[in-house]
């Protein structure tokens, strides 16, 4: 495969990994392009690998992982971070996918504008269905569900930047599972709110029933004193 493609590959999957938790791609690419070989970041985003930029981004990926698994916060978190995640799916997928990672890539470094746009919409569209997942899971399970929904997110996401640095190619596996994990959320969450509402519209008609049922018994014994 093209240096190019595979860099596509890279960048998308940091994009998206972005969506699920923006700062496990920070942390992960600032430590390893200044303590390994593994990302070689270009001279204009060595910024990324400083220590401001690893310190600051620990304490938030720290908030984060303890914010998004409170049932009620994780909703306004995940509000708010609808204007942090596609920036920072942006500058992940213009940093990895012109870094040497899977070989130099020149297309993405000269053309940072288009990366910068596409890692963003990547981050945008995943994020956008964490937000959208998340409330279904909340309803279904009573909050209970948020943790675990949580620690899925934060694992698949560390994996997808594993995979996007070792094996790119998989990124496409890891796409058509988060799609069809969140239509199973989404769908699997309306059906069971539907099927709450059918068995709440029966209790209270059968206690309507039964009040009614009450009222003229006691309206007859009352008529026959």
């Amino acid at each position: 495969m093209e240096a190019w493609a595979l860099a596509l590959l890279t960048g998308s999957g940091f994009a998206a990994a972005s969506g699920l938790n923006a700062f496990i791609p920070v942390v992960l690419v600032g430590a390893l392009a200044r303590f390994t070989d593994v990302i070689v970041l270009p001279d204009e985003l060595l910024w990324l690998q400083s220590w401001p930029v690893i310190i600051v981004g620990l304490l938030l990926l720290l908030s984060e992982l303890v914010l998004d698994k409170i049932p009620g916060v994780d909703h306004i978190n995940d509000l708010l971070q609808f204007l942090v995640r596609p920036v920072v799916g942006g500058i992940m997928f213009v940093a990895t996918a012109s870094a040497e990672v899977q070989g130099q890539s020149d297309f993405w470094f000269e053309h940072p504008w288009l990366a910068g746009i596409g890692g963003a919409l990547i981050a945008l569209g995943v994020h956008t269905g964490k937000a959208v997942a998340r409330p279904a899971v909340n309803a279904s399970t009573g909050g209970t569900g948020a943790p675990l929904a949580s620690f899925a997110e934060d694992a698949l996401s560390v994996a997808l930047c594993l995979v996007a640095l070792f094996v790119p190619i998989l990124v496409f596996v890891f796409f058509v599972f988060l799609a069809i994990a969140l239509y199973r959320i989404v769908t699997t969450g309306r059906r069971r709110r539907r099927r709450r509402a059918q068995l709440e519209a029966a209790g209270r008609a059968e206690r309507e029933a039964k009040a009614e049922a009450g009222g003229e018994s006691s309206w007859w014994r009352g008529r026959w004193r």
